[in-house]
Formats: structure tokens, C-alpha cells, sequence
């Protein structure tokens, strides 16, 4: 998705890696981290929620955020949302 938004912004050439941060590195805007939010709400539904992801975080934070701290918080949000489920599985089959 990533690479899909970097490329629409001809930014194609950039190589990403875990430790690339959003601003200094890609040069994202605050309106690309909103079309950057929608891509991953469309994707994924209300498992991620990235604008609640980035509330918690302090403005330097924001700033220096990386690809691999995105990441790290989809594949956590994935995965309490497997355990959810599994639950309900569990306990339907009580």
C-alpha cells in the first residue's frame, strides 16, 4: 500500500525499510498520512485505526514515526483481532 501511495507521488525511487520514518525520509505530508490512514481503513476495516494509533503518540513522535512502528501496530491490531476470534469461536462451541 506503502509503495503504491509513494509511487502515485512519484516517489517511487526511495527504497523503504522498517527504519524509514514517514517525514525526514519520505517526505510525507499530514495529508499524506490521511490518505496513507484511509488505504489501511479501507484494507483492513475498524481492526486498524490508525488515526487512533497516531492520537496516542506526541507530536515528535508523530514526526519521527517509522514504517516499522506502522508495522508493529497492524500486526498487533491483527493479531488481538485473531485472538477476538477465536474466542468467539471457543465460546460458541460451549
Amino acid at each position: 500500500m506503502l509503495r503504491t501511495m509513494l509511487d502515485e507521488e512519484g516517489l517511487d525511487d526511495i527504497e523503504v525499510a522498517m527504519d524509514t520514518r514517514f517525514t525526514d525520509d519520505l517526505e510525507l505530508e499530514s495529508i499524506d498520512l490521511v490518505t496513507l490512514a484511509g488505504t489501511l481503513q479501507d484494507r483492513y476495516g475498524q481492526e486498524v485505526n490508525f488515526a487512533e494509533f497516531v492520537a496516542d503518540l506526541e507530536l515528535d513522535e508523530i514526526i519521527g514515526l517509522t514504517v516499522g512502528q506502522l508495522v508493529e501496530y497492524i500486526v498487533r491490531c491483527l493479531a488481538a483481532t485473531e485472538v477476538r476470534a477465536a474466542e468467539v469461536r471457543v465460546g460458541e462451541g460451549s
